[in-house]
């Protein structure tokens, strides 16, 4: 415990809380944090937008797809029948089914990250919304995952595509690689997220949108970004 209480306490003195960091050096100094892990961590983004989700115009929800991937594995379920079915299989969905998809999700499977439909499937997705929607796994036309393009949906998926959403103190997290990922590669995706919540700002936000934005691994320190080198990335 003490020998933990050491490294933490490493950490901490190498970090600044007044500081933004540059996001090259942030990056590296994430990276230096971890050497001593037994596990790839994951790299992590926090940005706190000045909107207030209560009301409809002012909510920012979307889907991006990272340019390097996530570096996790992800589950994919899809819903569809018949040619649909088979091109769902054929690009890599790990469950593909009507009924009987529909059946195990009644039955409490949810062996799954992300969850995509036909169009015409979607009477049936609905018998299971109550369980899909309070997991994040509904599909939603808006996010892409509700479409007769079963096989981009799917590609997207299986390659970092991640959803996005501001939570009630108007705060996003989202992964944005691993700390195995070269810098370029954790830059590049931090850059790509950060543009797609520009284009996602919504009509009601007044003010500053961006307020904050912060970068961590999974065990490691909590960095303030300055916003003006994500841009440069």
């Amino acid at each position: 415990m003490a020998y933990k209480s050491k490294k933490i306490k490493s950490f901490a003195e190498k970090v600044d809380r007044m500081k933004a960091y540059d996001l090259k050096e942030a990056i590296a100094l994430l990276k230096e944090c971890s050497k001593e892990r037994k596990f790839d961590e994951t790299i992590e983004i926090a940005m706190n937008l000045g909107v207030d989700t209560k009301h409809a115009d002012q909510q920012v929800r979307g889907m991006v797809s990272l340019p390097n991937g996530t570096g996790a594995t992800i589950r994919v379920a899809v819903f569809a029948k018949d040619d649909k079915a088979k091109e769902a299989k054929a690009a890599g969905a790990d469950i593909v089914g009507g009924e009987d998809l529909l059946e195990k999700i009644q039955g409490g499977f949810l062996d799954f990250d992300r969850c995509i439909a036909t169009p015409d499937m979607m009477a049936l997705v609905g018998r299971v919304a109550k369980i899909l929607g309070p997991k994040g796994l509904m599909p939603n036309p808006k996010l892409g995952t509700v479409t007769p393009n079963i096989e981009k949906a799917v590609k997207d998926a299986k390659g970092g595509a991640i959803e996005f959403r501001a939570e009630k103190a108007g705060i996003i997290h989202a992964r944005v690689g691993k700390v195995s990922f070269a810098d370029k590669k954790l830059a590049e995706n931090v850059a790509a997220f950060v543009e797609a919540i520009k284009k996602a700002k919504p009509a009601g936000a007044k003010g500053t949108y961006i307020e904050k934005v912060s970068l961590t691994s999974s065990m490691g320190p909590g960095l303030k970004i300055d916003l003006e080198t994500i841009e440069a990335a």
